[in-house]
């Protein structure tokens, strides 16, 4: 399993059609959920877009599909985004990208942020535990395919875990500078009107 398969020979097809098909379902429920990428959580994703996102990714599948054990990590992993994307992508699209960027930064807002980080890793390590107990229980010398969907279901929560921590931290960042220019615009607009004279 850790070794490089030629290319052209069936295990390299079924590789490549295996990443094309996992990677395609990622790029279809992203585009979905967020046609604009105004909703990507993937800084490096969303700064690439789609014009470049494209051609690197088909890349990636021609280069991983020599490679069994990351090609069935990428792929199981690829695949539970795609899923966790499509699990809200009706109402990022019916709603529109901008309006459910409000709508979710208001709920998060309105939480408390021991309760949030709370469910968050509930949810991570819990599904992080699913993977290691199929890692454990799997017989790496005569099998590598169940050991390597346990590493991309562990890959997976961690990509959920880390990227949403990263939307988290700019978004209490964002809202910090918005209050910040919100106090500066009162200062200022009280100091104006005290500094107007009077008739």
């Amino acid at each position: 399993m850790d070794d490089l398969v030629p290319f052209g020979s069936r295990i390299y097809g079924l590789l490549f059609l295996l990443l094309l098909v996992s990677r395609g379902m990622d790029f279809l429920s992203t585009w979905v959920a967020t046609p604009n990428m105004v909703l990507e959580g993937n800084p490096l994703a969303k700064k690439l877009g789609w014009r470049w996102g494209i051609p690197l990714n088909l890349a990636l599948c021609v280069a991983f599909a020599f490679w069994p054990m990351p090609a069935i990590v990428i792929s199981t992993t690829s695949v539970l985004v795609a899923a966790r994307n499509f699990q809200s992508a009706w109402l990022m699209r019916s709603l529109g990208e901008q309006l459910y960027r409000d709508w979710h930064i208001e709920r998060v807002q309105e939480t408390s942020i021991t309760l949030y980080l709370f469910c968050l890793f509930g949810q991570t390590a819990l599904t992080a535990g699913v993977g290691l107990a199929i890692i454990y229980f799997s017989n790496w010398e005569r099998e590598a395919v169940a050991p390597a969907i346990g590493l991309g279901i562990v890959a997976y929560a961690l990509a959920v875990a880390f990227y949403t921590l990263l939307g988290i931290v700019r978004l209490r960042r964002a809202h910090k500078e918005e209050t910040r220019r919100a106090v500066a615009a009162t200062m200022k607009a009280q100091s104006t009107i005290q500094c107007t004279p009077r008739p």
